[in-house]
């Protein structure tokens, strides 16, 4: 089973792993401390290069094909047996795997291309696959990011409104006030802004059934004279206004891009304007972003290190106001999908196939492994062209919170 034996020698170090090769043979990897205990089997002896060429990319492509299956654990199992010996102090890459890193980092401009155009066919590629699906997982705010959970009991819907909330208390919402959403979804945060207090917000979006749908739910929720959504790119805009929000977008601009977004925040934030920027980010070093992922779920996308972040908010001139991070809360978000996910299942795998079901599965739990175990974090960035456009003392954010959670019982009443 050469080469991926010397691979699993190296990586297994915490929990054990038995893999069942093609000729059905029995390698056994680790034990020699405590941990997950994980069987895998291999269908086809062409894996054994693969897996140690492209760990990744290989073992999402074999699970989707059915080559690499778990008799008797689960794919859950064998990501979090991955997921604590890849993230413990001694799991480190082989200086072999870590050459190949490097080389893929030089390409990373490429992966991430986005310009204007290619960045639609981007989005189309995972979020114009049908809103049926979408509905059988998320919440039914239908929101697409990461839940805020004041307790870990929470429902999803309690910790997507709770989301909500944050925003908006840290937004520092005044009647009047013209705000724009990047990257609008479905339109629910627009759609709660709108509810929580006499703005007028415009949501912009690159997916056709997204915006066909936002707009419903905004007619539906009364709030369609103040809430509109358009089909186009952040970049074509050129209204000011006096609050943006985006939330899960960045991660679809590309690192070569930042200057251009926050150059273009800039020109459409008014002076004593707020903006706040939700999105996926990581503790470690720039990377590159899995190639599997890259290549099945969201070509062009990748979830950048502060360290990349910062130097363009800086060469654009703007106030980072604030910042806070939100550590597990992505990895109890993917949980409640992926459950929801496997409840639907067999009808999930009516509309599409049994593959697809694989490649979602594979995308979800390793999603979540990645916020649980991994360097993967969400962030909060405030931003504005002055110091003092937001209070100066963040207390002002639970009393926002205290109001908002009073208008929302008011509606329910």
């Amino acid at each position: 089973m050469f080469p991926l034996s010397k691979l699993l020698s190296h990586l297994i170090q915490v929990g054990t792993l038995t893999v069942t090769d093609a000729e059905g043979g029995r390698h056994v990897f680790g034990g020699r401390s405590p941990g997950p205990v994980v069987d895998m089997k291999l269908s086809d002896a062409r894996l054994y290069k693969a897996l140690f060429f492209s760990p990744e990319l290989a073992a999402g492509e074999s699970y989707m094909n059915g080559t690499l299956t778990f008799p008797g654990s689960s794919l859950r199992d064998f990501m979090t047996l991955v997921s604590m010996n890849q993230n413990r102090p001694a799991g480190r890459p082989s200086t072999f795997h870590r050459t190949i890193g490097a080389v893929s980092r030089r390409f990373k401009r490429f992966q991430q291309s986005n310009p204007i155009g290619k960045a639609q066919q981007n989005i189309a590629h995972h979020y114009d696959i049908g809103n049926e699906l979408y509905r059988l997982f998320l919440d039914d705010g239908l929101f697409y990011s990461c839940a805020y959970f004041e307790n870990d009991d929470d429902t999803l819907e309690a910790a997507q409104r709770a989301k909500c909330r944050l925003i908006a208390a840290k937004l520092g919402l005044r009647p009047g006030q013209k705000i724009l959403d990047i990257g609008s979804g479905w339109g629910g945060l627009a759609i709660y802004l709108a509810q929580m207090e006499d703005v007028h917000v415009l949501g912009v979006t690159l997916s056709k059934e997204q915006h066909a749908l936002a707009e419903e739910r905004a007619q539906a929720a009364g709030v369609g004279e103040r809430v509109r959504f358009e089909l186009r790119d952040y970049r074509e805009i050129d209204q000011k206004f006096d609050r943006i929000v985006s939330v899960g977008m960045f991660e679809h601009v590309g690192v070569q891009r930042y200057d251009e977004f926050f150059a273009k925040v800039g020109q459409l934030m008014q002076e004593d304007g707020v903006m706040l920027l939700h999105s996926i980010g990581h503790m470690s070093p720039p990377s590159t972003a899995s190639p599997w992922l890259r290549k099945y779920i969201f070509p062009g996308a990748y979830s950048p290190s502060l360290s990349e972040v910062f130097p363009a908010v800086e060469r654009n001139r703007l106030w980072v106001t604030d910042c806070e991070f939100l550590r597990l809360h992505y990895a109890m978000t993917l949980r409640h999908w992926h459950t929801r996910f496997e409840k639907n299942r067999d009808r999930i795998a009516q509309m599409y196939d049994e593959r697809f079901c694989r490649m979602w599965e594979f995308y979800l739990i390793s999603a979540e492994m990645m916020f649980r175990t991994g360097a993967q974090e969400v962030f909060h960035m405030q931003l504005s062209h002055k110091r003092d456009a937001s209070p100066i003392r963040r207390d002002y954010i639970v009393d926002a919170l205290r109001q908002l959670k009073g208008r929302e019982a008011e509606r329910l009443k």
